[in-house]
């Protein structure tokens, strides 16, 4: 949601009369009900003291964003308010406030004042920003300077007037596995990069909440070349003729001028969307294996975040507290277990076969994949073998089924044009999977039994043999941040959840949250030998790592990555090696420290985890000080 969608000249106070903080919030609320945007002044009202009494919301450097989330809102709207004298608003750094946003958001209004707070607390991290609010002297150049901030941001297609003019229309698609930081940062980059250069480009993001800044057919026909820089599927039947150049996101953030300049001289191979392949073009740098995987993994996540959380959460009522037999046993705890792990997790592995396979072979894909999961974890064949093969065998379910059919496609690829309409009702659907169900009930009993035995031998390993295990997959998380390393021991661990072993995914998140954490905790203690805006990177970076998003620390591995790189995967590595060695187990699968309080085994394995991960994070954050001091550019 952009800001300028609900802020207009009407719910602006460019001189405001308070000098308090009751009679700004109530000067706030009247302006936004003489513009009309509120049923009710006085609920309204009442929700945003609510609100405050809560946490306060100013949030320093002389801001404050009041916010409230309201049945007396008629239509969604921002009030912005300044004061040049400053009012004392309770702020955290406990400075006087001069400017103010009030966000008015309707009831039935999907968190939407959550993502303009959001999008505010970033424009408003910019000193530049901040400074020109202050000075604006009319609400119509004020509007322009928020604008002005929302189109640096979303990357348009303006060109800087001091920069080359280069000619051409680029559209770009950036889309990650699982769609939170490496999706926005390429897209930022590109259009960061493209600005300086003079190109024009408009980027769509395919990200966790969805597709924004959505190509346009138009758009499409007009382009003189695309990048698509993702790792997990994106329509790409729309580009079918035009040039395309595919790289992994991550392409996209390191190597952007690069393949900006490759998009403008016309190097790009043109697609074809049929699978043939041109004369001109080049294979893609990374190969249909990984992005196959991450399709599934992608779309697989909500299933395991959500599922395993709700199990986790049913254990507040005594780890028997599902079983009917049991003294524990609680109804509402039962339900949530039977959402979580009966239906969730049931689903979990079908799915990721799913979507392997409909990422090799499109939608006739799909319904093979999901029936080859489905017997995966059905048909064992093996006795005491009650979990089937597993992940192994959705894995290994999805990419037979993909390949099977596309094999079926091409045998029906010669019928009579007056039988095109029941290939894919009939033919594909019934051959694909009858092949894909033949073929995974003759493999899955085997499949079961490498399954189970490797299971067996990862629940066996102790001593000094776990602790390595735990070393080497905290590393893995930290090497590439997010990347194809990091998503493998990430999948690993939801592997070895599926099969009721708890303590490897707890290793894994640990580690994770250490390289943001500790580059965060960096930039505090080192403050001058990082750059100011790096500094303020950092503070975003606290929130990431706390949330379990390793990607926050990208921005610092871009920029230096000798340094930090080293040093992240040194402290994960150790705080992977801890968790394991305290044999901590966690359930869920995500949440960072909003889910520290589900560890199996009390107070005690709760602080020996926040232990684990404090210790990485001052093993990250001193070496990467002592690496930095040996930058004389930042010394």
């Amino acid at each position: 949601m952009k800001i300028t969608d609900l802020l207009r000249e009407e719910t602006i106070i460019l001189d405001v009369q308070s000098n308090s903080k009751p009679t700004i919030l109530k000067e706030l609320v009247a302006q936004l009900d003489q513009a009309g945007t509120l049923n009710d002044k006085d609920a309204f009202m009442t929700d945003i003291l609510a609100r405050e009494e809560q946490s306060t919301t100013g949030i320093g450097d002389g801001i404050a964003i009041p916010h409230a989330k309201s049945a007396a809102v008629k239509k969604p709207a921002i009030a912005f308010g300044r004061s040049t004298d400053g009012i004392d608003f309770e702020s955290l750094d406990g400075k006087p406030a001069h400017l103010f946003f009030m966000i008015a958001a309707s009831d039935g209004a999907n968190n939407d004042h959550l993502e303009a707070l959001s999008r505010l607390a970033t424009f408003l991290m910019d000193d530049n920003f901040r400074e020109k609010l202050l000075a604006v002297t009319s609400k119509e150049d004020l509007l322009a300077i928020v604008n002005e901030k929302e189109i640096e941001v979303d990357g348009p297609s303006e060109v800087v007037e001091d920069a080359p003019k280069v000619t051409g229309k680029i559209l770009a698609v950036t889309a990650c596995p699982t769609g939170i930081a490496h999706t926005f940062m390429a897209a930022e980059k590109l259009s960061e990069t493209a600005k300086a250069m003079g190109i024009s480009i408009k980027v769509e993001t395919n990200g966790s909440s969805g597709v924004k800044n959505r190509l346009t057919d138009a758009e499409i026909a007009e382009a003189d070349a695309i990048i698509v820089a993702a790792d997990t599927k994106v329509e790409m039947a729309r580009f079918d003729g035009k040039p395309v150049i595919q790289i992994p996101v991550g392409k996209a953030i390191y190597e952007t001028e690069t393949i900006l300049n490759r998009a403008i001289s016309n190097d790009a191979p043109v697609y074809k969307h049929d699978g043939a392949k041109s004369s001109d073009e080049k294979p893609e740098s990374q190969g249909g294996f990984y992005k196959h995987l991450m399709n599934g993994v992608s779309n697989m996540l909500p299933f395991v975040v959500g599922g395993g959380i709700l199990i986790a959460l049913s254990f507040f009522w005594g780890i028997e507290s599902g079983n009917p037999d049991s003294p524990e046993y609680n109804a509402f705890a039962a339900m949530l277990s039977e959402i979580g792990g009966g239906m969730a997790f049931f689903l979990m592995v079908p799915v990721l076969a799913g979507f392997i396979a409909s990422s090799i072979a499109d939608r006739p894909g799909f319904a093979p994949g999901m029936v080859g999961g489905l017997i995966a974890i059905s048909v064992t064949g093996v006795e005491g073998a009650a979990g089937g093969s597993g992940f192994l065998g959705g894995l290994i379910a999805g990419f037979l089924a993909g390949y099977l059919t596309l094999l079926v496609k091409k045998l029906f690829s010669k019928l009579p044009d007056s039988l095109e309409g029941l290939k894919p009702v009939l033919f594909f659907p019934v051959f694909s999977i009858a092949l894909t169900g033949l073929a995974m009930m003759v493999i899955n009993p085997p499949l079961t039994k490498i399954y189970t035995g490797l299971t067996s031998f990862l629940e066996g390993l102790g001593g000094t043999n776990v602790v390595l295990v735990g070393i080497l997959l905290g590393a893995m998380m930290a090497i590439d941040m997010g990347g194809p390393v990091n998503k493998a021991a990430y999948t690993f661990g939801i592997a070895m959840l599926d099969a009721q072993n708890f303590t490897f995914i707890a290793a894994v998140m640990a580690a994770g949250m250490v390289p943001p954490l500790g580059i965060a905790l960096a930039t505090t203690l080192f403050k001058k030998r990082f750059t100011k805006q790096e500094r303020e990177a950092g503070k975003t970076a606290y929130v990431l790592g706390a949330c379990f998003i390793t990607e926050g620390v990208i921005p610092f591995a871009a920029a230096d990555p000798a340094r930090v790189i080293p040093a992240s995967v040194a402290g994960a590595a150790v705080t992977g090696g801890l968790s394991m060695f305290f044999d901590i187990a966690l359930r869920a699968p995500h949440g960072g420290v909003f889910v520290m309080g589900l560890v199996e085994g009390g107070v005690g394995s709760i602080l020996l985890y926040a232990l684990a991960i404090i210790i990485g994070t001052i093993v990250t954050a001193l070496l990467a000080g002592m690496l930095k001091k040996n930058n004389p550019q930042l010394v």
